[in-house]
């Protein structure tokens, strides 16, 4: 199988060639995808500029409504190739493309679509006389212009959604730079917007390519108005200093050191298992994830005991089989890179409760055991930076004001949980902790009317929701002068 760009509203081949991706269970190779080049880039850039400025693209709401249902409507009718196209490619657990990975993105451009149908694009703020002229004031809602929107590998459809939904919805035109591990997801998306929608040319481009620096050609371009990114926070510090230079709005969603808190009257097994659950799904590749697990010191030993007893039990497997939680990580890149911050956790005086490497019974595919981390205090850099590996370190906390300071004390604001009895304590504890979602007692904070986004270095902006929705819009207020008898 090879795919190919959409460009102006064509499927065309990449002038680079094409690169291979590679099944992270197996290590071998899938097929090919279009490999962009620069010249590639700038033609999805014109054409998303042209579409913008010489169409009604911006001002057809009804339009984009009805292109949105329609690409919910056609993803829905192939949503089992897509599926089978995200396990192979991406690694992810078959389980979880019924959610998260797959069918809540696709069914969330419903949501947009409605919202940009029901939206107020214009607010009457009524009659004034601002130094003495009557005047009558209206605040319209218009869309941003060109989005370049990055995205990263590890929840595809979910990132590339959250940025395509509404940012169309909103009236932009897009182009959509894929993450390299996963070019086929967005491929595919291209294609089928291509193939079965009514979207007009060069409204939605997608680009595919093994050179990271189309990212930054994308942002630094300044007939982009707008860049929304989801990866790094290191890469996301470079996209905001590409950006500054054509001074465009910037949305990032970056990376996470998120705290599970566990009060002294909660119940301790219940809560650990959850919390390695959480972190050993899709092999802990989420930003959102809560990697810190923080429990208190009388009985932080038996909470290591049970968070390694459920991340034993809970394992790895295959991501085509049902009762698969935890996968591979997408590469042998990633993989070394979490095996580092294994043998950093030794060097820095912590010990493994289960887990610590790669299964001594797998020759193939990029998996690392599921891996609890005892002995540490929240100032050691594998309880500091994200690791995004199924791991999770347990730390233990002094009370309730102490489990704040601990879940604040990072660079990172991004979610959190809080799991108690006394629910007058999990709020207070709720209440102060500095980051965009939290989990209280269980409680699900993802759904596409839902903002996400984070505090800090965790990022800038909200996506989904109305609050996302809003990201893509501009501002405009019109005075109009009132002269004469009415």
């Amino acid at each position: 199988m090879s795919t190919a760009l959409l460009i102006d509203g064509q499927l065309v081949p990449g002038r680079g060639g094409e690169f291979a991706t590679i099944n992270p269970a197996t290590e071998e190779t899938l097929g090919y995808a279009a490999d962009a080049d620069a010249d590639d880039m700038d033609r999805a850039i014109a054409a998303a500029r042209t579409a913008f400025d010489d169409t009604d693209w911006s001002r057809d709401t009804a339009l984009r409504v009805h292109c949105l249902r329609q690409l919910r409507d056609a993803l829905g009718d192939e949503i089992e190739h897509l599926r089978a196209i995200t396990v192979a490619e991406v690694g992810a657990p078959v389980s979880l493309t019924y959610g998260g990975h797959l069918q809540a993105p696709v069914d969330g451009l419903g949501y947009v679509a409605d919202l940009a149908e029901n939206y107020t694009w214009t607010t009457d703020l009524g009659e004034a006389a601002p130094f003495g002229k009557p005047t009558r004031r209206t605040v319209v809602r218009e869309p941003c212009g060109v989005v370049g929107a990055v995205t990263p590998w590890n929840f595809p459809h979910q990132i590339n959604f959250a940025k395509l939904g509404p940012a169309l919805a909103a009236g932009n035109t897009v182009v959509l730079k894929a993450a390299p591990d996963t070019p086929w997801c967005a491929a595919e998306v291209g294609r089928i917007i291509n193939e079965r929608t009514d979207f007009p040319a060069g409204v939605v481009n997608v680009v595919t390519s093994a050179d990271h620096a189309l990212g930054a050609q994308l942002t630094e371009d300044p007939r982009v108005d707008l860049v929304s990114f989801t990866g790094s926070t290191a890469t996301g510090r470079a996209v905001m200093v590409a950006a500054s230079h054509t001074i465009k709005k910037v949305f990032l969603e970056l990376g996470g050191k998120s705290a599970y808190i566990v009060l002294d009257d909660a119940d301790l097994p219940a809560a650990c298992t959850a919390a390695a659950a959480g972190v050993a799904m899709h092999a802990g590749q989420g930003c959102a994830f809560t990697t810190r697990l923080l429990v208190p010191r009388a009985r932080c030993d038996e909470a290591v005991a049970a968070a390694a007893t459920a991340m034993s039990s809970i394992g790895f497997g295959d991501p085509t089989d049902p009762k698969t939680l935890c996968g591979p990580l997408i590469s042998a890149r990633q993989r070394d890179r979490v095996e580092g911050y294994l043998r950093l956790a030794l060097e820095e005086g912590g010990r493994f409760a289960c887990g610590g490497g790669r299964p001594a019974d797998r020759a193939q595919g990029f998996f690392i055991e599921p891996t609890v981390i005892a002995g540490l205090t929240n100032d050691a850099r594998v309880a500091r930076e994200e690791i995004f590996g199924p791991v999770l370190t347990v730390i233990a906390h002094d009370g309730d004001a102490d489990a704040v300071r601990i879940a604040n004390d990072s660079p990172y604001g991004l979610s959190g949980a809080v799991v108690g009895t006394d629910q007058a304590r999990v709020d207070w504890v709720a209440s102060r902790l500095r980051t965009g979602t939290i989990n209280v007692n269980g409680g699900v904070w993802y759904s596409p009317d839902a903002p996400f986004g984070g505090y800090k270095q965790s990022g800038i902006g909200r996506e989904m929701g109305v609050a996302g929705f809003e990201e893509y819009l501009e501002t405009k207020l019109v005075a109009r002068g009132i002269s004469g008898t009415r």
